[in-house]
């Protein structure tokens, strides 16, 4: 036993593997491989100045880490695409794990009422020093001793060695790094956690569809996720910041129960950011609106409402109408339905005639806008990626090319804001550091 594992160690210590992003996921790979395999050569490259900049933002700058729904299955629920793929690697590293690990290197961490879980300083800063703190720093010229970061570092291409038609000798390297300022580098593994193409500003490019590609992956359509709506209805404006904490939406097909807020320009919050997520590919425009319902009372049905309204009008006739819808919404809403409605705000409640109150009630549970374009989220991450039928599932190495390895968002995977696309990024991120060193 002691004999296999000095064999492993010195084996390890010629080998290099080669990260492709420095975000969740790629940190997470390479704090794995130096946890598990420190004598292994780890070279990081980042086209940013820093690491983990869409950590640094996320959540508003506390970084939602993971959920505090421990039960796997329960947690896949919240995966639109990829939560059969994932199930492998959340049974490995489950949330409890996650914040077992970030606990185990100095970051103590809180799982708030709507279980999201933060660092307890609400500081992304900390989530990044975590994995780094955990990664020691390679001696320049010193093979298979921690981890080499190469910051600033575009990549413009990966080689498979030998894919010219030459086969690589026998133990050499197995992949060819090219930078952009002309330094190229040979490994034995790659593993490319570059994102996808949302948040252009923190270096998701989409560069590693390109990577994928050439060496011979497939990439699903991709659309953006995780986002508000705009929508037609100029009123809007009149209601921006008047937040619901449970309405029924739907969106096209889709239905989500949840909260959410009215903005300048539209819909966004929770539940608008699932529903966008659920119709990630769906083609709408000013031109070819897509259709919103919000039902205001979900948990009452139309009977109910109706003999509750009905009431109501009985015991408060003499109010104005936007008075009386006081008693049900938002005194800014009562105002904007009698725009709608087309009804005077002075009109009294006992002059309502049937069709008047029968477009209230209407209104309650289904108040109709139309959205026009997308826009900003607090993740916005992007649907689609690598076509996740080409990875395995319990390695995340490449089907189609031995030694290639992918973890986060540039896999054909995205969750609901919550924590659910980082959980799936350092469990996918472990999983290919586990089995890069293999």
């Amino acid at each position: 036993m002691l004999l296999l594992l000095l064999l492993k160690v010195f084996l390890n210590m010629h080998k290099k593997t080669a990260i492709i992003g420095g975000g969740a996921a790629g940190l997470m790979a390479a704090a794995t491989i130096e946890e598990l395999a420190p004598e292994t050569g780890v070279l990081l490259f980042e086209k940013n100045a820093q690491l983990g900049s869409k950590v640094l933002i996320s959540g508003g700058g506390r970084c939602n880490v993971t959920t505090g729904i421990f039960d796997v299955k329960e947690l896949l629920k919240n995966y639109p695409r990829g939560a059969k793929f994932l199930m492998s690697a959340m049974f490995r590293f489950p949330p409890e794990k996650v914040i077992e690990w970030f606990e185990d290197h100095g970051v103590k961490m809180k799982t708030e009422e709507d279980l999201r879980v933060f660092p307890a300083s609400n500081n992304g800063k900390d989530i990044v020093g975590a994995l780094g703190s955990g990664l020691k720093r390679a001696e320049a010229g010193v093979a298979g001793t921690g981890a080499q970061f190469f910051l600033n570092a575009i990549v413009e291409k990966i080689e498979k060695v030998g894919s010219d038609g030459g086969k690589p000798k026998r133990g050499g390297a197995k992949f060819k790094i090219f930078l952009k300022d002309g330094r190229n580098f040979e490994v034995d593994s790659v593993i490319i956690t570059t994102g996808g193409n949302a948040y252009r500003q923190t270096g998701s490019t989409g560069d590693g569809y390109a990577f994928a590609k050439s060496l011979g992956h497939s990439i699903t359509k991709l659309a953006p996720s995780l986002h508000s709506f705009l929508v037609k209805d100029t009123w809007v404006s009149k209601l921006a910041g008047v937040a619901f904490k449970k309405a029924k939406i739907t969106v096209g097909k889709y239905e989500r129960t949840g909260s959410f807020v009215f903005t300048h320009k539209g819909v966004s919050g929770p539940a608008i950011f699932a529903l966008s997520s659920m119709a990630a590919y769906e083609d709408f425009s000013p031109e070819k609106p897509l259709k919103i319902n919000i039902n205001f009372f979900p948990e009452e049905k139309p009977e109910e409402l109706k003999k509750r309204f009905i009431l109501l009008t009985e015991q408060n006739g003499k109010k104005f109408l936007v008075n009386f819808l006081d008693l049900f919404l938002p005194k800014s809403l009562a105002e904007v339905f009698c725009e709608i409605l087309k009804i005077a705000p002075k009109h009294t409640v006992a002059t309502l005639n049937k069709s008047q109150r029968d477009a209230i009630l209407g209104l309650f549970q289904n108040m109709k806008l139309e959205a026009t374009g997308r826009g900003a989220g607090d993740e916005f991450v992007t649907a689609g990626g690598v076509d996740s039928s080409e990875v395995n599932t319990n390695t995340m190495e490449s089907k189609i090319c031995p030694g290639l390895y992918f973890a986060g968002e540039i896999l054909d995977i995205d969750g609901f804001t919550g924590g659910f696309n980082l959980q799936a990024a350092w469990a996918t991120g472990r999983l290919a550091g586990e089995n890069a060193i293999q």
